[in-house]
């Protein structure tokens, strides 16, 4: 039972992670993206 518990602690920890990254990701192409609209 404690092994399971720790997996799914972890794997809480990497979802967490991947969404981090995911909205890190996001806001640079809407950046970059609102930097190309803005030259035309």
């Amino acid at each position: 039972m404690a092994n399971k518990k720790k997996s799914e602690d972890n794997l809480k920890g990497s979802l967490y992670a991947v969404f981090g990254v995911g909205i890190i990701i996001i806001l640079l192409w809407v950046y970059c993206f609102n930097l190309f609209i803005g030259r035309f």
